[in-house]
């Protein structure tokens, strides 16, 4: 199956994705983190329910990030495909590391989250580097702790796209970590909608493609990634509990802008789309913000 979370008559409502229509699930399940925290018999109540569910077009809802309600920071993990950790070799203002041996994490603030098809926000006074990264999400399904790497494919619920859009100045000004470069508000388009393991097949044989402006930017299988999704759930999850609903941003292959020669960055009125034929697409255009301003 394929969630999201769409606003339907000005409500936010967890969906089923079916084809150019969704329908609606009742208000048993108020949002779709409430859904992945059922667990199984959430998802058979579901299954159970669907022939009766309320069936609405595309055109009359507007989907949302599918994940609105976030327990911590969202996941994150750094130099997972190989070609990405080279092309930057030498770019990284002084901050250049040897290849990583284990799993290189990083958190990203929640109030990132976008929809699929809505405004990045751009303000050129935050950051003159807005980079793009097109990257494969993992939704957790089952809350576990020390997961064998053998048994970590067990504790997803779904998959879906993220781009990881950076500061790449604001990653490099504060001592090498990258929390403030990643964490700017509205930045992090998410969705279009989670799919389900049983549809998606093998997440490490998934095509991640990302354009900017209609040009090909990045383009490889996430079996290239350096450090598999088992490795890294397994990894993460050693000595720390991880819950339903959070999500793990798995990395970005080759192609960033930051890496280009020249380099590329991103501004005000680009379009950017993520895509990925086993998940769907995310396309967004970069919109002037006041981001410098108080809230």
């Amino acid at each position: 199956m394929r969630f999201a979370t769409a606003e339907v008559e000005g409500v936010e409502r967890p969906v089923v994705v079916d084809g150019e229509e969704v329908l609606v699930l009742p208000s048993t399940w108020p949002d779709l983190v409430s859904v992945i925290e059922g667990g199984q018999p959430a998802i058979d109540a579901v299954r159970t329910a669907l022939p009766g569910l309320r069936r609405v077009v595309m055109d009359e809802i507007r989907l949302v990030a599918p994940i609105r309600r976030f327990r911590r920071d969202i996941l994150c993990t750094g130099w997972n495909y190989w070609d990405h950790f080279y092309e930057s070799a030498g770019k990284r203002e002084g901050q250049d590391v040897d290849p990583p041996a284990r799993p290189t994490f990083f958190g990203k603030a929640p109030d990132t989250a976008i929809g699929p098809y809505d405004d990045i926000a751009y303000d050129p006074a935050v950051s003159a580097k807005w980079d793009y990264e097109a990257e494969l999400a993992v939704v957790i399904g089952w809350r576990g702790r020390s997961i064998p790497e053998e048994k970590a494919l067990d504790h997803v619920w779904g998959y879906t796209l993220a781009n990881d859009v950076s500061q790449r100045d604001l990653q490099r000004a504060h001592g090498g970590q990258w929390l403030k470069g990643k964490s700017i508000d509205q930045t992090m388009p998410l969705g279009p909608w989670i799919v389900t393991p049983d549809e998606l097949g093998d997440p490490q044989d998934v095509r991640l493609e990302c354009l900017v402006n209609g040009e090909l930017r990045q383009s490889a299988s996430t079996a290239e990634m350096a450090f598999p999704i088992a490795k890294l759930i397994s990894e993460l999850s050693f000595g720390m509990t991880l819950h339903p609903g959070d999500l793990i941003l798995t990395g970005t292959p080759s192609g960033i802008g930051n890496a280009r020669d020249p380099q590329l960055f991103l501004t005000d009125g680009d379009e950017v789309i993520v895509r990925a034929p086993a998940i769907g697409e995310l396309c967004n255009h970069l919109t002037h913000a006041p981001l410098s301003y108080p809230s």
